[in-house]
């Protein structure tokens, strides 16, 4: 498919229908309705291929992900006990936000999960309104340049868009219990690889780092528990690890991941 402007009203069009705020950014274009396509071939290749002999492809390089048994139950019981003995906090959360600053309680935008599946993500909002605006202008901004063939993650050290008690709930990742429901619903797990914006999921065109699509999308993962909040993380690292889950995912690690997660919500950086 060509990128054409026909193309680019067609996506923009798209955008609009699905609410996806990040458009602006370049999030739906020619490579990244190539990643899905690319996950429909792995798909339908496997399941056709079964016995049968078949002739060398790229798609032989995916590996064959298995998720350990029972998680899915798993992230529903500790996702609907955690949002209930959280809910104080949460009513409190709100009540901070509406006092501190205009908008609403919650951040919701789109992002790409499990074989690249696009849902509403839910956090507490951390920034001030109309802050997916300003993107661009804070590109320079990005602790990802200078990685080789482009950055592909957004993150900013002392991100100026974030409000005080923004800056709190952030440190602390209080911002991101909404994220529960995210669980619940399915949309993700409790350990996974992180759901991505859509303008950095359409960036990761290679079909090898497509691997950690076909992993869970994740509250928690290896990357947050490695490196997390360091400012020293590296782009390559951090797909790395992804990759890493999705091909060595079991109950334990799981466990491990978890456990360790709680020492890693206080973050050293303002990341």
């Amino acid at each position: 498919m060509l990128y054409t402007p026909a193309f680019e009203s067609m996506a923009k069009n798209t955008a609009i229908s699905i609410s996806a705020d990040d458009y602006h950014y370049g999030a739906i274009n020619s490579a990244f309705l190539k990643r899905v396509e690319f996950i429909k071939k792995v798909k339908s290749y496997k399941n056709q291929r079964g016995n049968k002999p078949y002739v060398a492809h790229s798609i032989d390089l995916v590996p064959q992900i298995k998720l350990w048994s029972l998680k899915r139950a798993f992230d529903i019981l500790v996702s609907a006990t955690a949002l209930l003995l959280l809910l104080p906090v949460c009513v409190l959360i709100a009540l901070i936000i509406k006092l501190e600053s205009k908008g609403p309680i919650f951040y919701i935008s789109k992002r790409a999960g499990t074989g690249y599946k696009i849902f509403n993500f839910y956090k507490f909002r951390s920034m001030r309104t109309g802050s997916d605006a300003e993107l661009q202008k804070l590109a320079h901004l990005n602790q990802y340049n200078g990685t080789k063939n482009g950055s592909v993650f957004f993150k900013i050290k002392d991100d100026p868009r974030i409000t005080p008690f923004g800056a709190f709930i952030r440190k602390t990742s209080l911002d991101e219990i909404p994220q529960l429901l995210n669980v619940l619903f399915g949309d993700m797990s409790l350990v996974g690889n992180r759901p991505l914006p859509l303008y950095e999921a359409e960036k990761l065109t290679k079909d090898q780092i497509a691997w950690r699509f076909l992993a869970p999308a994740g509250i928690t993962g290896l990357w947050q528990i490695t490196k997390r909040g360091k400012d020293n993380m590296s782009e390559d690292e951090r797909i790395a690890l992804d990759m890493e889950y999705a091909m060595k995912n079991s109950f334990w690690l799981d466990m491990k991941i978890l456990f360790s997660t709680i020492p890693a919500l206080l973050q050293k950086e303002k990341v």
